[in-house]
C-alpha cells in the first residue's frame, strides 16, 4: 500500500489526518444539531456553494434550494433528533469521503407517531480554505420504523423539565451563551 493513499485498514496515523477527522465529524454533528433545531443559515454555512445534496426522491440540489425546501419537511414534525453513530472517513489531501450510520427519529407534528430512519449519509468532503464542508451529500436508507405514540395519562417523567424546540427558543440557546451567540437569526 501507497502510505499516501487512504487506507479503512490499520495503518500509522498521523496527527494531521486525525485533526481532519476531527473537524469531519465536527461537520457531521453540527449539521445534526442545525436540523434539528432548524438554524437554517447554519445548516447553509455547512456546505460549498457547489455542493450538491441529495436526499432523493424528496429533494436534489444545491445548498441555497436545499435550505429554501427543509422548512416545508421540518414543518412535518414536532421533533426531530438526528443522531450520528459510526463514522468512517477516508482522507486525501483536501478531499475526504465519509460512511456515516444515522438514526433520524421524527416525530409528527400531531405527536401521534414516531418516525425512525435508520441509514447512512454518503458524504464527500472538501477542505477549501483550510475549512472542511460538505460537497456531495446524500442519504441511504437501510429501514424504516414507524410507530404510535402512547396517550399519556396522569403526571409524566418529563413534567417540569424544559423541553427542546426546533428553534432559537431551545434550552441550550438559553443555558448556554457561547451556543446562543452562534445562532445565525
Amino acid at each position: 500500500m501507497n502510505r499516501d493513499e487512504p487506507t479503512l485498514r490499520p495503518h500509522p496515523v498521523v496527527v494531521e489526518e486525525m485533526l481532519d477527522k476531527f473537524a469531519l465529524q465536527q461537520l457531521l454533528v453540527t449539521y445534526c444539531h442545525g436540523i434539528d433545531r432548524q438554524d437554517l443559515q447554519l445548516v447553509r454555512s455547512l456546505y460549498h456553494d457547489d455542493a450538491i445534496d441529495d436526499h432523493s426522491p424528496m429533494f436534489y440540489g444545491g445548498p441555497d434550494e436545499y435550505v429554501a425546501w427543509l422548512p416545508s419537511i421540518l414543518s412535518k414534525w414536532s421533533a426531530t433528533a438526528h443522531i450520528i453513530h459510526n463514522t468512517l472517513f477516508l482522507v486525501h489531501g483536501d478531499h475526504a469521503e465519509g460512511e456515516s450510520v444515522l438514526t433520524a427519529y421524527h416525530r409528527t407534528a400531531d405527536d401521534t407517531r414516531e418516525v425512525i430512519a435508520h441509514g447512512r449519509y454518503i458524504d464527500q468532503f472538501n477542505k477549501r480554505e483550510g475549512v472542511w464542508r460538505f460537497y456531495r451529500r446524500s442519504l441511504t436508507l437501510d429501514w424504516m420504523e414507524e410507530r404510535l405514540v402512547p396517550a399519556q395519562e396522569g403526571p409524566g417523567i418529563a413534567d417540569g423539565v424544559a423541553m427542546g424546540q426546533p428553534s432559537a427558543a431551545d434550552p441550550c440557546y438559553q443555558r448556554l451563551p457561547l451556543f446562543a451567540a452562534q445562532r445565525l437569526l
